[in-house]
């Protein structure tokens, strides 16, 4: 079996911690470590002790190889576009960390250098491959739940940050940070290339920095469901990650488990309009209600946002690269991500103060 050579640009939580993590797990099965880049010597110690790989403080230091198969950017989000462009135009294909940019303007770019150098760009979008979320689109899929009116999608909890993920300048805050889970799911739920209606709120709560770390976001398309996006550090009660309410039932779900109920319309015939007073038997006044024969389902499903769901994502790129199979993320849908953020950010200006 084809290996193919990896280099790595950074090894703070995103490059050690999940793609580093990886590749030791595959453990030279589909992918050799051969370089690793970072400016922090212990960093570059360790990978070298974990990877037995060459190791360098600059990742211009790679353009002098040509045994590389392809090469991780997971450098701070501000540094994607100005790097992942430098690669691509040196020949390297590139997996690129979320979020893919921060402006429309750079994906065009990005893509446009891709076409014209030969060279694969991906970005790693891999809570596509979450469990809980494949088995909300097989629930979604079975049509039990009728006509889909409203998702809720809440990636929240109670958190107060003081790294550079809170900066303006270094691209951080909840919505670029955060934001690419739940904004790739909504689009792909949603299912369209057409730019969906927005409105938003962003706010800073109990960051330390000057980005926002509350977000509230909701997508309206013709003639599919409306979609609610809350990413706060402010919420003590984050019981769920989706809500679905459906013409015949409804569905929540954790990342452990997700439940569903319905019921089947054939069996339950629907009422006659009435306008008179409603009463009951003895002549009293009577609400309006109804017994309805209820199917609940649960499925508890693996937690493996960073390990089976991680391999996945891999799994595909390498038969993409190798076998030619086609990416599962579409880095043009990734474009149209970032274009909503951008819209995003123009509802909401900022100021920045560091």
């Amino acid at each position: 079996m084809k290996k193919l050579n990896v280099a790595i640009i950074g090894q703070g939580r995103s490059g050690m911690d999940i793609h580093g993590r990886f590749f030791i797990r595959d453990n030279k099965r589909l992918f050799n470590v051969v370089a690793v880049v970072d400016k922090i010597e212990a960093r570059r110690n360790r990978a070298k002790e974990v990877f037995n790989c060459d190791t360098y403080s600059d990742y211009t230091e790679l353009f002098g190889r040509n045994d590389i198969d392809l090469v991780i950017n997971s450098t701070f989000s501000h540094m994607h576009y100005p790097i992942t462009m430098d690669l691509l135009n040196h020949k390297f294909n590139v997996l690129v960390e979320k979020p893919f940019a921060s402006h429309v303007r750079e994906c065009d770019d990005m893509i446009e250098a891709a076409k014209q150098n030969g060279v694969m760009l991906a970005v790693f979008q891999q809570s596509r491959f979450a469990p809980y979320y494949k088995k909300i689109k097989e629930v979604l899929g079975s049509k039990v739940l009728g006509d889909i009116i409203q998702i809720n999608i809440a990636f929240s909890g109670f958190n107060r940050r003081w790294d550079w993920q809170c900066s303006q300048r270094f691209d951080g805050g909840s919505v670029l940070n955060t934001g690419p889970h739940p904004i790739d799911q909504a689009l792909d739920l949603l299912g369209c290339d057409e730019m969906p209606d927005v409105f938003s709120k962003l706010a800073r709560v109990n960051t330390s920095g000057d980005a926002e770390d509350y977000a509230k976001i909701i997508l309206t398309v013709p003639g599919r469901p409306l979609i609610d996006i809350e990413i706060s550090s402010c919420d003590t009660f984050s019981d769920y990650i989706y809500k679905i309410q459906g013409s015949c039932g409804g569905l929540k779900a954790t990342m452990t488990t997700v439940q569903w109920k319905y019921f089947v319309p054939r069996d339950e015939k629907a009422h006659d309009l009435i306008l008179e007073p409603l009463s009951n038997e003895d002549g009293t006044p009577a609400y309006c209600t109804e017994q309805l024969k209820w199917y609940e389902c649960k499925a508890e499903v693996k937690d493996g946002v960073f390990t089976s769901v991680v391999d996945e994502f891999y799994e595909n790129i390498y038969n993409h690269m190798v076998n030619g199979e086609p990416l599962y993320v579409k880095t043009e849908k990734v474009r149209q991500q970032i274009a909503l953020i951008e819209q995003i950010h123009y509802q909401n200006p900022l100021s920045i103060i560091y």
